[in-house]
């Protein structure tokens, strides 16, 4: 093939990118009528085998059966769990009648699950913020140090996150932090993997040149960074977000530490839900589901923009 063929004949996806993927789609399917793509596809266009349906139906099975199976028996009662662990493969009629026992219980559940928002969405913006922030510096700018204290950074997350409660529980007793959210937090505003997730999506995806011309234009360094970087590390920011708001919303060890029974978390309350119904895992896994709801709603709702923010992000990087 001549040079000439090779510049008027772009690929598909240069193609796509320049005139969406409908085109790029139409361009593959002309290619493949005439014989220059094999018949399984091209690219991000091959169709995938039936080795890789069976696959990912497996794994899709083994993800949602835990949930199914907490559907299964918050829908039914403690007499039928008792007799049976796995009461029916068909959810029962007792799940609402579950879920106004959990509500109704003397618990606090309405502020356990206000509790629960804060803390997931203060971390998740903060660990974002924080992280993209301190990623943009270690992967654009230049200072002294700059090499080890990542490094450091980094080897922060070998440290098991059991060894650092006793001191980091004194610290909030002395700050008279002890039963309220801001222990909770404070210390979780920003994470080791959150700066290295950032440091190394800003390397590739923001070119340096665009910092220099942002600097040229007179903007100073938090407007780069705020109207330069962050536009670049958006579909990497949102991800790092999910995660964390995933992560805040399940944690249950350091908020059953230094919350309690007086303030706590949904993970918490379950806990709390266990002990004074000793046991009933009807009303138990009601309060699964409904603390797993949320969560399951997050990712519908933002589970396709994420991965089409990563791959346009992808693309233009």
């Amino acid at each position: 093939m001549s040079k000439h063929q090779i510049s008027a004949d772009p690929s598909i996806p240069v193609v796509e990118q320049l005139a969406g993927r409908g085109a790029a789609r139409a361009v593959a399917r002309k290619r493949m009528r005439q014989g220059r793509i094999s018949r399984r596809g091209y690219g991000a266009y091959r169709r995938p085998g039936w080795v890789t349906y069976v696959l990912l139906g497996i794994i899709l099975i083994i993800s949602v059966l835990p949930i199914y199976y907490a559907l299964l028996l918050a829908s039914s009662d403690a007499g039928t769990i008792a007799r049976e662990p796995i009461p029916s493969l068909i959810p029962g009629g007792n799940l609402f009648a579950n879920i106004a026992r959990v509500i109704s219980a003397d618990i606090k559940f309405w502020p356990a699950v206000w509790n629960s928002v804060i803390v997931s969405v203060i971390t998740a913006l903060s660990v974002v913020f924080f992280s993209t922030l301190a990623g943009f510096s270690f992967s654009k700018l230049r200072f002294r140090g700059q090499g080890p204290l990542l490094v450091f950074v980094i080897a922060t997350m070998a440290v098991p996150t059991q060894l650092g409660i006793v001191p980091l529980f004194i610290v909030m007793s002395q700050l008279g932090w002890t039963g309220k959210l801001q222990a909770v937090i404070v210390p979780g505003m920003v994470t080791a993997f959150g700066v290295f997730w950032m440091t190394q999506y800003l390397k590739e995806a923001l070119p340096y040149e665009l910092v220099e011309a942002a600097r040229v234009d007179g903007c100073s360094m938090i407007r780069t960074f705020w109207h330069v970087a962050m536009p670049a590390a958006r579909p990497a920011a949102a991800m790092l977000g999910l995660f964390t708001f995933v992560g805040s919303w399940t944690n249950f060890f350091w908020p059953f530490i230094v919350l309690g029974a007086e303030n706590p978390t949904l993970p918490v309350m379950l806990q709390l839900l266990q002990a004074s119904y000793f046991k009933d895992y009807s009303l138990i896994m009601a309060g699964v589901v409904i603390s797993t709801l949320p969560l399951i709603a997050v990712f519908i709702v933002a589970g396709r923009h994420l991965v089409s923010g990563i791959m346009q992000g992808a693309v233009k990087g």
